[in-house]
């Protein structure tokens, strides 16, 4: 990604009818570069060389463009996670891929992958044109969703007393923090220290063992 530039040279030239995608554009680089925090729509509007006012033609507000935003970061991680469910390997190494896949969205669409965790929970369409409004964060799965439903596909016996959301949810409370701990710069690094990808597959292994041999050594672990 190039440096950030903010200037009359780096606005964006639009053609009549495509001032959205311009301006889904701007906020992704933004925040990709400065964080989701300080984002406003005078930062979109900036970018590309449009007065705020022109920007309520698509979007209703901020909220609105970050839902637009997520809903398409959303369709691009699950098409990721679809494409390693469904990938070579045994039942383990597909799930675990689909973990590395999420640590790689997560480093390579930090915009999209912030706008997913931003508005989880908000209401409303992100754009009023007709036919192009994306779900609103409660009609979409969330991640976890995608990973039990692969847990249930790949481990057809299941996991005996252990239900698999419990497990699911601890495989992505790893990825999540790994991602996030290494967006922060916070993972150690250097000789001797394991990599993110290394760290979740770890993980990952003694997650699904472990419920295994709790199961074997207490059949009633059953949980509701």
């Amino acid at each position: 990604m190039r440096p950030w530039r903010d200037g009359p040279n780096d606005r964006r030239n639009y053609h009549h009818g495509n001032l959205k995608e311009a301006l889904i554009e701007a906020a992704r680089r933004f925040i990709a570069e400065r964080g989701i925090g300080g984002f406003t729509l005078v930062d979109a509007a900036r970018l590309v060389g449009v007065t705020p006012a022109a920007l309520y033609r698509h979007f209703r507000g901020r909220e609105a463009l970050l839902e637009e935003l997520a809903g398409r970061g959303f369709a691009e991680l699950a098409a990721r996670l679809a494409r390693a469910l469904t990938s070579r390997g045994t039942p383990l190494e597909r799930f675990t891929r689909m973990g590395e896949t999420y640590l790689a969205f997560a480093e390579e669409e930090p915009a999209y992958y912030a706008a997913i965790f931003e508005t989880r929970g908000g209401q409303g369409a992100a754009s009023d044109e007709a036919g192009l409004a994306s779900a609103s964060p409660a009609a979409r799965p969330s991640p976890f969703d995608l990973l039990v439903e692969a847990l249930q596909a790949t481990f057809t016996d299941g996991f005996g007393g252990v239900a698999p959301r419990f497990i699911a949810l601890e495989v992505w409370a790893l990825a999540h923090g790994l991602a996030t701990l290494s967006a922060a710069g916070h993972l150690p690094r250097g000789p001797g220290f394991p990599d993110k990808y290394e760290l979740l597959r770890a993980g990952v292994l003694a997650l699904v063992h472990g419920a295994a041999r709790r199961d074997e050594r207490d059949p009633r672990s059953d949980r509701p």
